[in-house]
């Protein structure tokens, strides 16, 4: 498989970061209604995995059990990620750790290219940094079965197609909507919020047409 996008991604990484201006275009307005992260934010890491399969470059999402109470992103599309742990020592290892843990990869098998802009998910008060790595070859999957109901696979040009850009009404639960949500329709499915806001920044760092405003914090530490 050739490295070169991987190649270009890594050195883009090392750039300033498009940031907020990137996310926001995959972001519901109310989002932004004041983006001050409370003292008492749930540090967390998730991992941007490119991998290769039938001549692409993939990028692998779970879609979270939807019968878990205490997940209140349940039914979701998402990154493989979590809360940061004591034992972590760094938000790429929480990182790294929830990918071994959801969907069975190897960590010494990833190799970590950067780490794109934190952001704020104030439904569950989470503090995220998103990381970047590949592995050189498709892993044969082991979802977690109390967290994972399915994993995916898509082709990170997929992205990188406007036509996937598209925006509708979302109906949380029986009693609230969200209107005019932006997401990336995935065949029928629904990738938006926080991961659709992290995918909209990989797309500009990869395409590396930003303006850059914000450099991405790659040392998050719990305070």
């Amino acid at each position: 498989m050739d490295l070169t996008f991987i190649q270009r991604l890594e050195k883009n990484l090392q750039h300033p970061l498009p940031g907020e201006l990137a996310q926001i275009k995959m972001a519901h307005p109310a989002r932004y209604q004041g983006r001050t992260i409370p003292p008492t934010a749930i540090l967390a890491g998730v991992l941007a995995l490119f991998f290769p399969k039938n001549g692409q470059w993939n990028l692998v999402f779970i879609e979270r059990v939807s019968h878990n109470p205490r997940d209140v992103h349940k039914g979701q599309i998402s990154f493989p990620g979590g809360r940061f742990d004591d034992g972590d020592g760094h938000s790429a290892q929480t990182a790294l750790r929830e990918a071994q843990e959801e969907v069975g990869v190897n960590p010494a098998d990833v190799k970590l290219l950067g780490a794109l802009t934190e952001l704020y998910i104030p439904v569950s008060n989470f503090h995220v940094q998103p990381h970047v790595g590949f592995m050189e070859y498709a892993p044969q999957w082991l979802p977690q079965e109390s967290e994972v109901a399915d994993i995916l696979e898509v082709p990170f040009d997929y992205f990188q197609n406007p036509n996937h850009q598209k925006v509708k009404d979302l109906v949380i639960n029986p009693n609230f909507t969200l209107t005019d949500v932006p997401y990336f329709d995935l065949g029928g499915r629904i990738l938006w919020g926080a991961t659709a806001m992290i995918v909209s920044e990989l797309v500009e760092v990869v395409d590396f047409t930003h303006t850059a405003t914000t450099q991405s914090d790659p040392t998050l530490q719990p305070s």
